[in-house]
């Protein structure tokens, strides 16, 4: 039984001289001038024709397999395919390509005993069998025969519903993530999906696809986008925006704080914001960025010398300013009297705070009075330590121009773009596309990413929260760089909300270094159903990869000769063995996954069906002659 299942293509077409030899038996026996008896030509050159077709067979079907070792070359397709091929919005397109079976992979470990160039065949071949195939290449990275162990490739798609527990796409730079994001962007517009793509490296590329996917698909002005760098070409944001309850504000903030911040001061920053966000909710403002910057920064006084008032006027309706406890603690704020925690408290905050902790009940107290009145006498210095982790990433986000853009004046006439939130996005059925700016100022581009999706994470909890929603496709390149807790929860549980998550990442480590160890690294790719796996060369990352293929039975055939003489003259002894034995082995072996040509990939989707493909590059510079979709 072994024995049978054992295939070994790699070689010569030995069928091809049996073949041969039947043939020329045939013909042999059609033209013989030798009498032969009656009846018996006729079935013989039949039985000859019959052999040297079935070994003519067998000879095409290796040749075919030698001649598909040339693999496939990158391919471009024009909008007229890229309508044929996404025409069914509950599909989606994964590209060219095939299941991958046991078949496949002992196909694979085969070739890695051998030099495979000495057994490809001319891909010409393949043309003349109706395989239309344009080999790869020299030029192109990575080995064709990867994808060339199965001659025949097909359309690959998948039900839109197998990916709603999220896709990891992991590659190296430049395998070809842009362009599968492209394809999976691209499908996501066009089936109607509010669409997020938050971009740390603006890829001119990519945006032009999503650009012309919107022009194709959408109505007009769709589109949005947000650039820390160009500002006044995009959007403004408001991250503080939508809230159910106030403390979401300030769990928002503290997401954005580095990962490895100590739980202590994660705490204190988180308690700083609440703080603020209380004060001013009490005095019927709308937080946002730059108002919590400045009161963090340079104090609660200003927040408490408003509300102290509001607050008096409510417990004291017959005049609290001419109460005779009052008057005194004027004077002594005017005489120096009374202790002044900081230098920007004026003479009449001090006499409020020390009228509201003397003269005021307990049981009329206010918490969100007592929370500033803590702040306000809290020693400065040590206060601004506890927030120091705080501080400078606010500064970061309201400075300048991006100030403007992140914390939006509404009644500024000087300023005509849009303020967006992501209720907005999600209630216009908008295509946003965020780009972060990375490479010149990583750790701003950091902080708005997270930011981004912390607000990202609010919104889902109200759509989970209050029932029906639009579906949001939402897409993370380099996701390593913006990765927190409110993107693990979406990712956790964000489908439940509507939330369909596709995140890319080059290597493992890059998340690990990001989320503290590779054990949380793991713990939050988990979250994430569906695998494509680009050319990867860290190892870590493809031994993540093949862990998730897992392993197949491969076998392998041993081939034992002796011979030998004895002592006496003519004495002469040989045998011959053949032994096929199985192991299991990686279905993937790890270093291929180092060597596969740019576009092409191996990926787990639906619950563990394991698929090669490629992606095809959709052409952006073919004029549109009209709307596809009409």
């Amino acid at each position: 039984m072994l024995t049978r299942a054992y295939e070994m293509p790699w070689r010569r077409a030995w069928e091809g001289y049996a073949s041969a030899t039947w043939l020329l038996a045939a013909i042999a026996t059609a033209i013989s001038p030798l009498e032969q008896p009656t009846g018996a030509t006729l079935p013989a050159i039949l039985l000859c024709l019959s052999m040297a077709l079935w070994r003519g067979i067998q000879t095409v079907r290796i040749m075919v397999l030698r001649a598909s070792l040339t693999g496939r070359a990158m391919q471009i397709i024009d909008p007229a395919e890229q309508e044929k091929l996404t025409r069914h919005p509950d599909l989606v397109f994964l590209g060219f390509g095939f299941e991958w079976k046991p078949v496949h992979s002992q196909r694979l470990y085969e070739l890695a005993k051998i030099d495979w160039r000495e057994f490809a065949a001319p891909a010409v071949l393949l043309n003349l069998l109706g395989h239309q195939v344009k080999p790869q290449p020299d030029v192109e990275i990575g080995l064709p025969y990867i994808h060339g162990v199965e001659p025949r490739e097909v359309s690959l798609y998948r039900p839109l519903q197998n990916f709603e527990g999220g896709t990891l796409l992991v590659g190296t730079t430049q395998a070809g993530k842009g362009v599968a994001l492209a394809n999976l962007i691209a499908q996501a517009v066009r089936r109607g999906d509010v669409t997020i793509i938050i971009d740390p490296k603006n890829s001119q590329r990519l945006k032009k696809v999503v650009v012309r996917a919107c022009e194709c698909y959408r109505e007009p002005d769709t589109f949005l986008e947000f650039h820390p760098a160009f500002p006044e070409a995009g959007v403004r944001l408001d991250f503080t925006f939508n809230w159910q309850k106030p403390t979401e504000i300030a769990s928002r903030i503290q997401s954005i704080l580095p990962p490895d911040t100590a739980g202590a001061f994660g705490a204190f920053a988180w308690d700083a914001v609440n703080v603020v966000v209380q004060g001013l909710i009490d005095l019927e403002e709308r937080p946002n960025l730059t108002k919590l910057t400045r009161y963090i920064e340079g104090g609660i006084e200003p927040v408490l010398e408003q509300s102290l008032p509001r607050f008096f006027d409510r417990v004291f309706p017959e005049g609290w300013r001419h109460l005779p406890q009052m008057k005194k603690l004027m004077h002594d704020a005017l005489k120096g009297n009374l202790k002044r925690p900081s230098d920007v408290a004026s003479n009449d905050l001090l006499a409020f705070v020390a009228f509201y902790e003397h003269h005021v009940p307990q049981n009329q107290r206010s918490k969100v009075i007592d929370s500033q009145v803590r702040v306000y006498r809290h020693n400065r210095e040590h206060y601004q330590k506890i927030t120091a982790n705080l501080l400078p990433i606010l500064s970061m986000l309201t400075s300048g121009d991006l100030g403007r853009g992140l914390s939006p004046d509404p009644f500024d006439p000087s300023d005509t773009r849009a303020i967006m939130n992501f209720e907005k996005i999600e209630r216009g059925g908008h295509v946003f596309y965020m780009c972060l700016d990375s490479l010149p100022d990583p750790s701003v581009a950091s902080a708005i990413g997270a930011l981004a999706l912390a607000d990202l994470a609010a919104r889902a909890g109200m759509r989970y929260n209050l029932g029906g929603y639009r579906r949001i496709s939402l897409f993370v390149d380099e996701v390593s760089n913006v990765i927190n807790q409110p993107l693990i929860e979406i990712l956790n549980k964000g489908a439940e909300g509507g939330i369909f998550t596709t995140c890319a990442m080059q290597t493992l480590a890059d998340l690990a270094k990001r989320l503290g160890s590779e054990d949380a690294a793991r713990m939050a790719l988990g979250n994430l159903n569906n695998l494509i796996a680009l050319r990867t060369k860290d190892r870590p990352t493809q031994d993540f990869v093949v862990e998730t293929f897992g392993k197949v039975a491969i076998h392998t055939k041993r081939v034992g000769l002796s011979y030998g003489a004895d002592a006496h003259l003519g004495d002469f002894s040989a045998s011959h063995s053949e032994m096929v034995t199985e192991s299991f082995e990686e279905m993937i072996p790890a270093d291929i996954l180092g060597k596969l040509p740019n576009l092409q990939y191996f990926a787990s989707v639906s619950g563990g069906r394991i698929i090669k493909g490629r992606f095809p590059i959709l052409d952006t510079d073919t004029p549109l002659p009209g709307t596809l979709a009409e």
